[in-house]
């Protein structure tokens, strides 16, 4: 299906909503229980506080936790697969099984529960130390994705707690390295246990949520398509030479040139049917000026006064266009001689409808230099000369399977809050199972201020209220997309 099929689809999805109103009505629906908030804050402490990065922790640790805490709750050992390549890197695959004889397929949630690599000394807190301080947990996952892994473990072993028999299975895979690492969990088990990974749609809690704006909520975003992940390796060569006679042309000058160019001359400003209907239900919630401007970026032409404003701010900028990072940097062999070879690792997040080869293209193109390669950086940490040439795929058709209960749960916890799509401006586990066939959708219901946006950062932190809430809405949505 090519994107623009999906706009006539999008319409049918958001037309029920109406207008929202300006300063959407807060919370006011229904709260975790006091035991379920032990269990959960417990389940989250205790995930944070395994180090689980690539370099130096393991996501077995974690998925081990996971395993004993199901167990501890009538999962029967069989619904609880530990599968992997690697012992560090055994992602967990629970079954809640449903009603004997349902016909249905399964739903499949995925919660990668490695995290990016962290250090003490860039951090207020210890990242892995689970701290509650003036109203926030802070924690390496405590945005990503943690948080959601421990919510939809206790949201099983509370369904299980009072014996709810859902109309189908629910399947949850807990995976390794979405966020580096050369085991990626869903990849791995779609292509070596696929019979565990089998479902009718995918839930991923790694991708949308509640949006919130000083304090009060104002939308709930659902991925509806992705950018496209990629590395490139930059490298400069040159002869060298001893420094006491510097030359223009030495490789960090010429990586460093590269790099100039490349934050000078941005990639062009693109929508697509999902960013378009995305920010029109952004402009119905926006205070008039951020209105004013996302009016224009959706006018034909677009007013360009309003499009250079709006891509000062970063989020906005990563919705309108591909967008590439110098991320890493190395160069030079000795303090007193002139540089033989500089390298730096590029970062893209590539729009639907452009393939990393395209991409690639594209960068030596504007760099223009052929003594500098530009190489594509494979999740294995593979280079090669080329990348590949897939686009990313369209996004998929907004299933009512999904969508009903999901509209229904939302309007209790709140109240007269927007259900839109978005575009994932990074990139998730969903790219694997939309490649398998398998419709995706990021769903989940914690909300992060505006502007609050630590996952990958340092001092990575989450409102605890948020946690709670978002708690009891992953509880009452599996209980409503289940019910007999």
């Amino acid at each position: 299906m090519r994107l623009a099929v999906l706009s006539g689809m999008l319409g049918t999805l958001l037309a029920a909503q109406g207008a929202a109103m300006a300063q959407m009505p807060q919370a006011q629906g229904p709260q975790l229980p006091e035991q379920d908030k032990v269990l959960a804050r417990q389940l989250f402490k205790e995930f944070i506080e395994i180090n689980s990065q690539d370099s130096n922790g393991s996501v077995t640790a974690v998925a081990e936790a996971a395993r004993k805490e199901l167990l501890k709750a009538g999962f029967a050992p069989e619904d609880l697969v530990l599968a992997g390549p690697t012992p560090l890197k055994q992602n967990l695959v629970v079954r809640y099984r449903g009603a004997a004889g349902s016909k249905l397929k399964p739903i499949l949630i995925i919660g990668h529960i490695d995290v990016v690599e962290a250090r003490r000394e860039d951090w207020t807190t210890d990242p892995y130390q689970f701290v509650e301080k003036d109203g926030y947990f802070y924690g390496r996952g405590t945005q990503d994705m943690k948080d959601s892994d421990a919510i939809v473990v206790e949201a099983f072993i509370r369904m299980k707690r009072e014996g709810w028999v859902p109309k189908r299975d629910i399947v949850l895979a807990l995976t390794a390295d979405e966020e580096g690492g050369k085991s990626n969990g869903v990849s791995w088990l779609l292509e070596h246990r696929p019979e565990l990974m089998k479902a009718e749609f995918v839930l991923n809690p790694d991708a949308g949520g509640v949006g919130m704006r000083n304090g009060k909520v104002t939308s709930m975003g659902v991925e509806a398509t992705e950018k496209t992940y990629a590395d490139f390796k930059l490298t400069a060569t040159n002869a060298g030479g001893h420094s006491s006679l510097p030359r223009p042309d030495n490789a960090i000058y010429e990586l460093m040139h590269a790099l100039d160019a490349l934050e000078s001359h941005p990639f062009p400003i693109e929508l697509n049917p999902v960013t378009r209907a995305q920010l029109e239900e952004d402009a119905k919630i926006a205070e008039p000026a951020r209105a004013k401007l996302i009016h224009g970026v959706l006018a034909q032409p677009m007013d360009e006064k309003a499009v250079a404003e709006f891509v000062t701010k970063p989020t906005d900028n990563a919705l309108l266009r591909t967008t590439c990072v110098a991320t890493m940097l190395s160069g030079g062999h000795a303090p007193n001689a002139l540089p033989a070879m500089a390298t730096a690792n590029v970062n893209c997040r590539i729009l639907p409808g452009h393939s990393q080869e395209q991409v690639r293209q594209e960068l030596m193109k504007l760099f223009n230099d052929p003594k500098l390669k530009v190489e594509y950086v494979a999740d294995d940490g593979t280079v090669s000369e080329t990348a590949p040439n897939r686009e990313s795929l369209a996004p998929p058709p907004p299933l009512p399977a999904v969508f009903v209960p999901l509209r229904a749960v939302a309007g209790k916890m709140w109240p007269g809050m927007p259900v839109q799509p978005t575009m994932e401006v990074g990139a998730s586990d969903s790219i694997y199972t939309m490649q398998a066939g398998l419709p995706s959708y990021g769903v989940n219901g914690v909300a992060i201020d505006e502007g609050d946006e630590r996952m990958h950062g340092r001092d990575e932190r989450l409102k605890v209220e948020s946690f709670y809430r978002g708690s009891e809405f992953y509880y009452l949505f599996l209980m409503e997309l289940t019910k007999p």
